[in-house]
């Protein structure tokens, strides 16, 4: 038996849960029962299926949920940050910083981080702030630019 290719509410339902759950298309396409990647970016891109579509994209913004959530458990994972310094003879002196593990947890962070953003720029994404301070209304920036512009004359 090959792979599916037509759609199906089951297959689209099983999809999405697997997404919802962290788990990636391209893993979810290599299993033998699951249809092939491109069959679903078809499905995606159809139309006639918007239900899907809809269901897809709720899926990847609940998965950059996920992300946020173990980028904190990572935090704060502290098991593998210190290790056992050895001498020569194998007696244990001390412990050490592993860096190794900190760097990895840094990595990991970030990289949950840039997805999370990409899935879910409003909420996740770098916020860009006014410096200017544009906290007037309106009648009052008509008041500061009147006579200003273009050679027009005052209105006082």
């Amino acid at each position: 038996m090959g792979r599916p290719t037509k759609f199906t509410q089951a297959l689209a339902e099983t999809i999405c849960e697997r997404i919802a759950d962290r788990e990636s298309l391209r893993s979810i396409c290599r299993d033998e029962d699951m249809p092939a990647k491109s069959t679903v970016l078809s499905w995606l891109a159809d139309d006639g299926k918007a239900a899907f579509r809809a269901r897809y994209a709720l899926a990847r913004e609940i998965l950059a949920d996920g992300f946020v959530d173990e980028m904190v458990e990572i935090a704060d994972d502290r098991s593998n940050d210190w290790i056992e310094k050895k001498n020569a003879a194998g007696e244990t002196t001390g412990w050490q910083e592993n860096g190794e593990a900190i760097r990895r947890s840094q990595l990991r962070i970030a990289t949950r981080q840039w997805v999370a953003e990409k899935l879910k720029p409003r909420k996740y994404g770098a916020k860009v702030e006014l410096e200017h301070g544009v906290t007037g209304e309106v009648s009052q920036l008509l008041d500061d630019i009147n006579g200003k512009t273009r050679g027009l004359p005052n209105g006082g």
